[in-house]
């Protein structure tokens, strides 16, 4: 019995280091890129609806099929498709997509701009 006590607790630890260990991933991540904070840019994501148009990778109910999927933007060269993908355009673009480009159909959300800095942070991290 204290065999299996002891397993469970050593199972148990293990899983949370390796759970903290990508947080910690992410946001390191984050702070590398812009400056901000993904989990702070998760929650924002949220807060903002953005969920309603993209499918966005660990926020829960971001699956909308308005606008692209976010998933491995990190790595994509553009922004749009007009902007070249660098952490300043992301966060120009996430404050105010039309002023970036104005026959965008995405809209300005009025995105404060520490906000736009977390949500680019996260978006990154969707490498």
């Amino acid at each position: 019995m204290r065999n299996r006590v002891l397993l469970a607790v050593t199972l148990i630890s293990a899983l949370c280091n390796i759970g903290c260990s990508r947080n910690s991933q992410a946001e390191q991540i984050a702070r590398a890129t812009t400056g901000g904070s993904a989990a702070r840019g998760a929650t924002a994501i949220s807060r903002y609806g953005c969920g309603s148009c993209h499918i966005i990778p660990g926020v829960s109910g971001a699956s909308g099929l308005a606008g692209p999927p976010l998933s491995g933007i990190g790595n994509r060269i553009y922004i749009a498709g007009v902007l070249q993908n660098t952490p300043d355009n992301m966060i120009r673009w996430i404050e105010n997509p039309p002023a970036v480009d104005e026959h965008t159909v995405m809209p300005n959300l009025g995105v404060r701009h520490q906000d736009a800095i977390d949500i680019a942070g996260y978006l990154y991290t969707l490498q």
